[in-house]
């Protein structure tokens, strides 16, 4: 097992073949001989010295570790420090290489550096994952050398470990904090002013002078013989379902990552504000039939439980089954509800095509169609045409945009709420959706 941990340095090579050389030379010379016997008792004296300092304590050379959360935000850096202690009573050179787990196709990971004796070696690097699902770190392998480096060590400072990637549990806090402290509108929330009384009654109080004259209650006031009003507060305990379809469709890349992606941070952020607005948040994920479904309900844990089920949702290559959805949606949840489904259409036709299914969908409950601006298909169209074929794309790229544009005409004319946006701004604008329906008394 030692000579498997012992590795040959550079310095190594470079004795020997000093060594080489000055036999080589003590067939001509005797003074090169005697030379010679001199430098191979110092090369091995220097091997020697090197074993017994790396080995004389098998156990007390070098302490390491990794840490990391237990689990990592999607699209997000997160944070992986390395600390490395010297143990030994003299100055030793540290090289690391730790394995990164094999989705992030980083194979040359490597830090070195110089320690004193007891230095603490720290050190800290980012990690983005854009896949979700569980990933697995290697070894932390790090090897040790003596100054005079004639051999080196390698030590495994840290085993494997496993790390879950969840949805973007980060943008998910920043929306939850600047929602706490009233800053929605520093990422493009919007502020929407309440209409009339959509609101539940709470209690009648005393008339505080700037209170609404129209909520004055008059039969109470003839009872008390002073002005009382009435108090009401939003309406509360509303569900709120995200729809996420995981069709061939949601597999298109953006960034990076895919539409899916994006649905999947979404509702999650959707989901926490709507606890935080005192509804209730489910969940439906489906593709050629479907996947999962979890009741709403607004429970300290509930949240976490959206997250295990969200992490390991994968696209699939069929097409989506509507139908299913539909038949899921009317036997599981018969409570007026908001629905939010996240899908993409392409074409004006394939949108007429679903379209009967959503209507029946929208009877029963406030659905909201979310669905993804082509950002390449712009970029198209912002292009030089330098050539008869060119002007024929934009052309073709211009009609992908005007019928997206026409969809969201043709669900709003069958009463579906629609929200056609780019990737990367699909969170504000699904939040600004929700807080509106939430300030007309629509849910």
């Amino acid at each position: 097992m030692i000579i498997k941990s012992i590795y040959l340095r550079k310095n190594f090579y470079y004795g020997v073949s000093l060594v080489s050389g000055l036999f080589l030379l003590g067939h001509f010379w005797n003074l090169f001989f005697v030379l010679g016997i001199v430098g191979v008792s110092a090369f091995f004296a220097l091997i020697i010295v090197d074993l017994i300092i790396l080995y004389r304590e098998n156990h007390n050379v070098l302490e390491g570790s990794r840490k990391h959360s237990d689990r990592f935000s999607f699209g997000d850096p997160n944070t992986v420090v390395i600390e490395v202690r010297n143990l030994l009573p003299l100055r030793i050179r540290c090289e690391v290489i730790d394995e990164l787990p094999p989705q992030f196709q980083i194979r040359d990971f490597f830090r070195k550096g110089w320690l004193l004796p007891g230095e603490v070696w720290s050190f800290s690097y980012t990690l983005q994952p854009l896949e979700r699902g569980e990933y697995e770190f290697g070894n932390l392998n790090v090897f040790i050398s003596t100054p005079q480096g004639m051999l080196s060590r390698r030590i495994n400072a840290a085993g494997k470990a496993k790390v879950k990637v969840y949805p973007s549990f980060m943008q998910m806090r920043k929306f939850e904090l600047m929602a706490f402290s009233n800053r929605l509108s520093d990422v493009g929330i919007k502020k929407v002013r309440k209409f009339g009384h959509q609101m539940e009654f709470d209690q009648i109080r005393e008339y505080i002078e700037g209170d609404d004259i129209r909520t004055i209650n008059w039969k109470a006031t003839a009872r008390r013989d002073h002005l009382m009003v009435n108090q009401y507060q939003d309406e509360k305990s509303q569900q709120v379902f995200s729809l996420i379809d995981m069709g061939r469709t949601m597999k298109m890349p953006f960034e990076g990552k895919s539409l899916l992606d994006y649905a999947i941070n979404t509702s999650l952020v959707l989901s926490n504000i709507a606890m935080l607005k005192h509804d209730k948040a489910g969940l439906i994920t489906f593709n050629e039939k479907v996947r999962c479904l979890l009741p709403a309900q607004r429970d300290p844990r509930h949240l976490q439980i959206i997250m295990e089920m969200l992490y390991s949702q994968q696209t699939g290559f069929l097409e989506h089954n509507l139908e299913a959805l539909y038949a899921t949606v009317r036997h599981k949840i018969p409570q007026r509800s908001l629905l939010v489904l996240y899908t993409n259409f392409e074409s004006l036709k394939s949108a007429h095509r679903e379209m009967p299914l959503l209507k029946r969908l929208a009877a029963n409950h406030l659905l909201v169609v979310v669905f993804f601006e082509n950002t390449e298909v712009e970029k198209l169209i912002h292009n030089n045409a330098e050539d008869i074929e060119d002007i024929y794309r934009q052309t073709i790229a211009e009609k992908f945009i005007f019928d997206k544009k026409l969809i969201v005409k043709e669900l709003e004319r069958n009463g579906i709420q629609a929200i056609l946006s780019k990737p990367g701004k699909l969170t504000v604008a699904t939040i600004n959706k929700y807080l509106e329906f939430k300030s007309r008394g629509l849910i």
